[in-house]
């Protein structure tokens, strides 16, 4: 059985020679993830979210993109769909807001889309800069939900800088990337602090416990958009005042958004 226990070695030693770098591997799935953000505003899809905060809130929303921006429809709340009297109100909010939205100044339209990019930008922020934030090593591979695997872990990149008061969290964070063998892609994002993270002269800290996980899947071709979300945050203010909530989102049902929504109307 020697030469079987030899043979096995050899196969071994050669597969983790032909494996990329954790650096490669971060640096092109950065790419691809770039590409379906910036592509992500062309389609409309389902959010499920649950909310606990002070007590739960559950909604479902159909998100439709209008005129450069979103417009968040409310299908169903605590987990049952609207009655018909409900759907109707919320028909005519929609055609509301598109003649709203029809109506607007170029002033107007260009203050809302700015605001809708700048809530973009601070939502990817965090994602994106958890890769210069740690530093990767490729700890194996695995399989999930159906995709083979490379497994990252990071750790916190001595000397980093955030670039914002949102990003100064990743100074305590330590995380995990899964993604795809075949398409660069991020299956699985998984964030968690681990030590106290101080924000604004000590007077707020974010805590152990903190946590966020993201999860894509394939829409179409090489597109790949989120399919779910979820954050746990463990926060204490002037020492003494806890803030604990969490917060998960499902997204399903992408469809590329109509350049027509009045058209749609009554057909989401």
């Amino acid at each position: 059985m020697t030469w079987v226990w030899v043979l096995g070695l050899s196969v071994t030693a050669l597969s983790a020679a032909t494996l990329p770098s954790a650096d490669d591997i971060v640096r092109k799935s950065v790419a691809n993830t770039e590409a379906d953000w910036k592509a992500a505003p062309n389609y409309d899809f389902t959010e499920h979210d649950v909310v606990v905060k002070k007590g739960t809130t559950v909604k479902t929303y159909r998100v439709m993109m209008i005129s450069g921006s979103p417009y968040n429809k409310l299908i169903a709340q605590n987990g049952k769909p609207l009655s018909t009297a409900e759907m109707s109100a919320q028909d005519a909010k929609l055609q509301q807001e598109i003649a709203k939205r029809q109506h607007e100044t170029p002033a107007q339209h260009r203050e809302r889309v700015a605001a809708y990019t700048r809530e973009r930008r601070q939502d990817n922020a965090l994602l994106q800069q958890m890769m210069k934030a740690m530093d990767y090593r490729l700890a194996g591979e695995d399989t999930v939900n159906g995709r083979r695997c490379f497994v990252l872990e990071g750790t916190p990149r001595p000397g980093y800088r955030p670039i914002s008061r949102n990003t100064k969290v990743l100074k305590g964070m330590r995380g995990k990337m899964w993604i795809d063998e075949q398409q660069y892609q991020w299956v699985k994002v998984e964030a968690e602090v681990f030590r106290p993270v101080a924000f604004g002269l000590f007077i707020a800290k974010v805590e152990p416990g903190t946590k966020f996980t993201l999860e894509q899947a394939p829409v179409r071709g090489g597109l790949w958009l989120p399919s779910h979300f979820s954050m746990q945050v463990r926060a204490q203010v002037l020492w003494y005042w806890a803030h604990n909530s969490s917060d998960d989102e499902t997204y399903s049902h992408y469809v590329p958004a109509s350049q027509d929504r009045a058209a749609l109307l009554g057909h989401q």
